[in-house]
């Protein structure tokens, strides 16, 4: 197990056990001592700092939010706190400054914490007057949020018990509507700044549909070095390829597709179509496993990439794919910023809600009474330890799809 999937358990811990203690804590002390607290809560925001911790595949999604954003304050006055090592595709996205980015450490959790400590003090620091607390029932997020010190605080309430109890901590209190996709609800929680915080939950905004995102548009001798990268790994060079993203990480299991297959399917594109080669991607913690899946179909047009490229060089790679099999993981959204064709498959959560809004995006989903069972009221949380949601989803099926995508795009 990676060392931040252990940190993610252990928080997840923390934010069911210790911290509705703080949330109530908090939520008194601000009832108590709210005529100490100076600052007009109706006024227009100035700098706005988001708070999206973990996930980068979310952040993504998070896209048009972030923009509508940069046009009420300017792009210099829009900040971002996460997780050190979930800002890559942030900094892609190019919407949040560099030095506008502030990151907490996730070495341990003593670390962590120490970290967090600092950030919160150098974000008191910096004059900052709004936080968008973007975790849907996260109960730290909203004890960040209030600790911030900023006077405007948005963020999703719990009004009548339809998610986990986060006291009562922010000024401008949302509703979360599960009926919209996760793109229009972090717009929303941006567009609740025009609205007086003694209104809510009330909130006549009417979500736009949203626009596709931006393409990420590398220099020519990015591209040139990825394709060299390609080249050193394959026996044979290849004129077209197709990416697999097995996922043999455990953070989230029951998102997982079973590795074999990943292999069969594999052998069967490989039979299909013999001009196409295959590469399986992965962190660089999962190397060993891919490696092995790859050494189980046994063909010098198959080759391992997991380790061997940056997360930027990677997104190079997606480009110059033509397909991605993948879980609902961040690759699934990072591929959504690149001209390649995703095939998605979602088990213990909706594409309804987190699928990637491109045209490219083909998600796949057994449709399980059951799922998705992975949401924001339980904090994604799941009793669940057989993920029949996943396994309904065929080979055959994958496979029929991949063709109609690949060949689509070949003949185009």
């Amino acid at each position: 197990m990676n060392r931040f999937s252990t940190n993610a358990r252990i928080l997840q811990k923390i934010d069911a056990i210790a911290v509705p203690a703080a949330c109530l804590f908090l939520t008194l002390w601000r009832k108590l001592f709210s005529f100490m607290v100076s600052g007009n809560t109706t006024a227009k925001p100035r700098k706005i700092l988001f708070l999206k911790l973990a996930e980068q595949g979310s952040t993504v999604l998070a896209y048009e939010a972030i923009r509508r954003a940069t046009e009420r304050v300017g792009k210099e006055n829009v900040y971002f706190l996460l997780f050190e090592e979930n800002r890559f595709i942030l900094d892609v996205l190019g919407l949040v400054p560099y030095e506008n980015v502030i990151t907490i450490r996730t070495k341990s959790a003593f670390s962590m914490a120490i970290s967090a400590l600092q950030r919160l003090w150098q974000i008191r620091r910096m004059d900052i007057d709004t936080v968008i607390d973007m975790e849907f029932f996260a109960r730290a997020s909203a004890v960040i949020s209030y600790l911030t010190g900023c006077r405007i605080r948005v963020g999703f309430h719990n009004s009548f018990g339809e998610g986990p109890y986060r006291g009562n901590l922010f000024t401008h209190r949302v509703l979360y509507n599960s009926h919209l996709h996760t793109s229009q609800t972090f717009v929303c929680l941006v567009e609740a700044l025009d609205n007086p915080p003694d209104k809510f939950p009330t909130f006549g905004f009417v979500p736009p549909p949203i626009t596709e995102l931006p393409l990420f548009t590398p220099s020519n001798s990015e591209q040139d070095e990825a394709r060299q990268i390609i080249n050193n790994l394959v026996g044979k060079k290849p004129k077209r390829l197709i990416l697999l993203n097995a996922n043999a990480s455990d953070l989230l299991p029951l998102r997982r597709w079973e590795s074999v297959n990943y292999v069969n399917l594999a052998k069967q594109l490989l039979a299909k179509f013999p001009d196409m080669s295959i590469a399986f991607t992965g962190a660089p913690e999962e190397a060993r496993k891919v490696t092995a899946l790859v050494e189980q179909i046994g063909s010098d047009r198959v080759f391992c990439l997991a380790g061997k490229t940056t997360l930027r060089q990677l997104l190079i790679i997606y480009g110059l794919a033509e397909v991605l099999v993948t879980n609902d993981s961040g690759p699934a959204h990072f591929a959504a910023l690149t001209t390649i064709d995703t095939v998605v498959l979602f088990g213990p959560e909706t594409p309804l809600l987190f699928g990637a809004l491109t045209p490219r995006n083909h998600n796949l989903w057994a449709h399980t009474a059951c799922s998705p069972c992975v949401n924001a009221w339980n904090n994604r949380q799941t009793n669940c330890r057989d993920n029949v949601c996943m396994q309904l989803i065929t080979v055959n099926q994958v496979f029929e799809t991949v063709c109609q995508v690949y060949q689509k795009r070949t003949n185009r």
